[in-house]
């Protein structure tokens, strides 16, 4: 697949900049793929449109306030974004700008950069534990006046650098009304990463750390039918559908032609164009079926983005 395939014009004034004042009041576009029938509704409207049978599998893992705004020695100002613990006394993986300016051994406030990864990369230490805010996507240019609105209601453990935006839909009473079991994807930026190369498949997608427990597995393969909330609770079960262990990494890059073996339906957000989260959209609906149905949100004004609607394909 060419990397040109996953462009699309989006008018700028539908990049939602903030979240509704209800979470499930977005409204919902459903796609199923049996019938090619486009609907239109609201995601608190999403109990009536699965299988009674259906199990609803969401991803709890919770955001890091990772951003942390600092001063440079001698002046001036840097910013760095914490990425991923690496273990004890205080390591992590993260970026910091203005990289062409930074050298190993300097200390930002609290944090000492340790060594350079490359790409903006840096392996650094912190002193005690993140403190910074809401690691906010670039294209939202508004503060947020409340940052749990960056997190999930039922978000659990810290360990991700972006929301699982999907689950950012639900609130305690819509979740009573569904069948729900949990697994974490901790996400990383990578997830994000816009695709830079001409082929697909030469994209190299960075891993990132999961776990699900027995239980929860027993539950989600004994399934009669799975609703996956968000693409990084697809790439989580596709991975143990393959025999992947229960907890790990898993760098599955999932592309058009990709055979989906434990998910029967999607909810998601609409996804920045020439991003790997739309090409897991286009191989479970379809490539050409993707483009309509954007073409179709983008001429009924749906809000596209973190914060934005939803879409479901059955």
């Amino acid at each position: 697949m060419k990397s040109s395939e996953l462009d699309y014009e989006l008018p700028r004034e539908l990049i939602a900049q903030r979240p509704l004042e209800r979470r499930d009041a977005s409204r919902l576009l459903v796609y199923d793929r049996a019938s090619g029938v486009v609907r239109h509704g609201r995601v608190d409207e999403l109990p009536e449109e699965v299988p009674e049978s259906a199990l609803t599998v969401v991803n709890d893992t919770r955001v890091l306030p990772a951003r942390l705004r600092l001063e440079r020695p001698g002046g001036g100002k840097a910013e760095v974004l914490l990425l991923e613990r690496l273990g004890a006394n205080g390591l992590w993986e993260g970026l910091a700008r203005p990289t062409r300016r930074l050298r190993p051994g300097q200390r930002l406030g609290p944090v000492e950069l340790v060594e350079h990864l490359g790409e903006g990369r840096w392996r650094l230490r912190l002193e005690g534990e993140p403190a910074g805010e809401a690691p906010l996507p670039p294209y939202i240019t508004e503060p947020l006046a409340d940052s749990e609105r960056y997190q999930t209601v039922y978000a659990a453990e810290e360990g991700s650098a972006a929301a699982p935006t999907a689950g950012l839909h639900f609130t305690p009473e819509l979740l009573s009304r569904l069948d729900v079991e949990r697994v974490t994807l901790h996400v990383g930026l990578d997830t994000f990463r816009p695709v830079s190369v001409e082929d697909l498949a030469e994209h190299e997608l960075h891993s990132e750390r999961y776990k699900v427990s027995p239980e929860a597995w027993e539950r989600i393969r004994a399934a009669e039918w799975i609703l996956a909330v968000g693409t990084t609770t697809v790439r989580v079960l596709e991975t143990l559908a393959r025999g992947g262990p229960l907890a790990g990494r898993t760098d599955l890059f999932v592309t058009p032609g990709f055979e989906f073996r434990r998910v029967d339906a999607l909810l998601t957000n609409f996804h920045l164009p020439r991003s790997t989260l739309l090409a897991l959209v286009m191989a479970f609906a379809g490539v050409e079926e993707t483009r309509r149905i954007y073409d179709i949100a983008i001429a009924e004004k749906y809000r596209f983005y973190s914060f934005g609607d939803a879409m479901l394909v059955l």
